[in-house]
């Protein structure tokens, strides 16, 4: 669940946080308040589009933190996933830090993309906006809406016909290319038969122009090698009355002469020889490496040759060896081809005709699973509608072959709606209004809340077009939902603010020239106030209290609360 939500220096909000508690949390205020810009905090703290001009008059940045509880294995497995740090108490941070130019996001105190964020929202958080009923307009929404209903036998299927539509994808584009006349192939055939010759005389190997390169190196270079290594060695050796090797021996025959007379002097004298010794077998090992060091002008010779063929091929077929070589091969399996193509041609259209079997079984199978489920979807959303008060309701989920297949399947899903006795069910866009969508769109959020496993879900104005009893059972059905999740929602309702277990009221005032919105939590008492006002009294008195009373009765009756009816 939400637990917190954090913000700074956003629009009208200076600072303010959020306490959100477990079941229906109602979010009430004056028009223009700023009630929607809450839910806009949480969809950029979720990476939601950010402009500067929703910075505070004055901020250089602002912040949203949103503090989730989820000990769900499903957040866990996601976080893991995503390679972030999981807490032991289930906490999950998401913070983001607003500023133009470039924002920063974080989970858990670890920096990451939006994206990262917007997986990881989708485990967490369902957000209804105030127009997305909208979607309800276009049939792609049912697909998405029936599809969720599914279940765990969806996911399977669906894979399935998306593998397969993509193998008969990539055979049909195989056959589009192959397609070719008989010159064409002979041109083509011509030219895999030189690149492959120019790269078979070559004789490759992998790595060995990185070894080459190497030697190449060296022999460039061997002048200068000698130059230094001469100096090193006569530096450190016994030739030259300076070098460290001679004054080493003549400092270990001093000490020798008196180690006799300590022990301590005779592990001093240990240490020296040791030194000198080493020393001796450096200089052995550097003379040994210049006799090995003579130039051979016919060696580098061939080695600047070798590189010159290996980087031309290089340069015409890959940037290493290793992806030359595969490109020998593609054209080894070119050849193979076009030397048989009639027959090659027929293997592939055999190949792409029983990828369509097995795409269209696959498609069948996905069709059964839509067809099964959407009678359980129809009789659950009916249920689900009468219980918002559409009375004389109709409602049908229809699933048809369409005309094309896609990777979803060949299915097209409607939803078909009549709200008046005697009229034929229609598509949903064509027959329901505005507050008739918002409806269906909460019936549906509630059928699909039982199979959801996301704890917290957002309604920002879902009572947008309703009034009178319609508000009552929208209110209902919002407490019902709030039995398995924790709801949050922005009304300007009182039935539905009745509902609540938990009340805020967003308020905006001026202090000193300066506009502030702030949120607070209402205790009893205050939120039979803002009841009052929300059923339209301009003062609070004891007749509008007496029908806020009355309101939040009716609605603690309908959770079967005992004992808290306010008198």
């Amino acid at each position: 669940m939400l637990q917190s939500l954090h913000v700074k220096n956003l629009a009208l909000i200076q600072e303010t946080e959020v306490e959100f508690g477990e079941g229906l949390n109602i979010l009430t205020g004056e028009t223009g308040a700023g009630k929607s810009l809450l839910i806009g905090s949480v969809n950029l703290a979720l990476g939601g589009k950010f402009d500067r001009e929703m910075l505070r008059k004055g901020a250089d940045s602002a912040l949203v933190e949103l503090v989730f509880v989820s000990r769900e294995d499903r957040v866990r497995r996601k976080l893991e996933q995503l390679e972030l740090e999981t807490q032991e108490d289930g906490t999950v941070i998401i913070s983001r830090k607003l500023q133009a130019g470039k924002s920063v996001c974080k989970i858990n105190g670890e920096t990451v993309t939006a994206k990262q964020v917007k997986e990881l929202a989708e485990a967490l958080i369902d957000i209804h906006g105030q127009h997305e009923h909208q979607s309800l307009l276009h049939k792609k929404k049912h697909m998405e809406i029936l599809d969720s209903y599914c279940g765990s036998e969806f996911a399977p299927a669906a894979q399935a016909v998306e593998e397969a539509y993509g193998e008969c994808a990539r055979l049909r584009r195989e056959l589009a290319e192959e397609t070719m006349d008989e010159e064409a192939r002979e041109k083509e055939k011509a030219l895999a038969e030189f690149e492959l010759s120019e790269i078979e005389q070559a004789r490759l190997a992998a790595g060995e122009d990185e070894e080459l390169e190497k030697r190449y190196r060296l022999m460039v270079n061997s002048k200068k090698i000698t130059e230094n290594l001469v100096e090193s060695y006569r530096y450190t050796g016994n030739d030259d009355d300076a070098g460290a090797g001679s004054a080493l021996s003549r400092a270990l025959r001093a000490l020798r002469s008196v180690s006799a007379y300590d022990g301590r002097l005779e592990e001093l004298e240990g240490q020296l020889a040791e030194i000198d010794s080493l020393l001796a077998d450096y200089n052995r090992d550097v003379s040994e490496y210049m006799s090995d060091r003579e130039f051979d002008g016919e060696e580098f010779a061939r080695v600047e040759e070798r590189l010159n063929i290996l980087n031309h091929l290089k340069g015409k077929y890959g940037n290493t060896i290793e992806a030359v070589i595969a490109y020998g091969e593609e054209r080894r399996q070119l050849l193979d081809r076009l030397s048989d193509y009639d027959a090659y041609m027929q293997e592939l259209g055999k190949q792409y005709r029983e990828a369509e079997k097995k795409l269209q079984k696959a498609c069948e199978k996905l069709s059964a699973i839509r067809c099964k489920n959407a009678r359980g979807l129809t009789k659950r959303l009916q249920e689900a509608l009468e219980n918002l008060n559409f009375q004389t309701v109709a409602f049908e989920t229809v699933v048809r072959p369409g005309q094309t297949v896609t990777s979803k399947g060949y299915d097209d899903v409607e939803f078909l709606i009549s709200t008046n006795p005697g009229e034929s069910l229609k598509p949903l866009a064509q027959v329901a209004s505005g507050g008739e969508l918002s409806r269906v769109m909460l019936a549906i959020k509630t059928v699909l809340s039982g199979r959801d496993e996301i704890d917290t879900l957002i309604f920002d104005e879902i009572d947008a077009g309703i009034s009178g009893k319609t508000a009552w059972r929208v209110s209902e059905q919002l407490d019902t939902v709030a039995k398995a999740h924790q709801v949050i929602c922005i009304t300007h309702l009182p039935q539905i603010a009745a509902m609540a277990d938990t009340h805020f009221v967003i308020e905006k005032s001026s202090i000193r020239d300066n506009t502030i919105t702030d949120i607070r939590t209402l205790e009893a008492e205050e939120s039979l106030g803002e009841l009052a006002r929300l059923l339209g009294s301009d003062e609070l008195t004891e007749a509008a209290l007496s029908n806020a009373r009355e309101m939040r009765n009716q609605a603690l009756e309908h959770k079967s609360v005992k004992g808290e009816k306010i008198f």
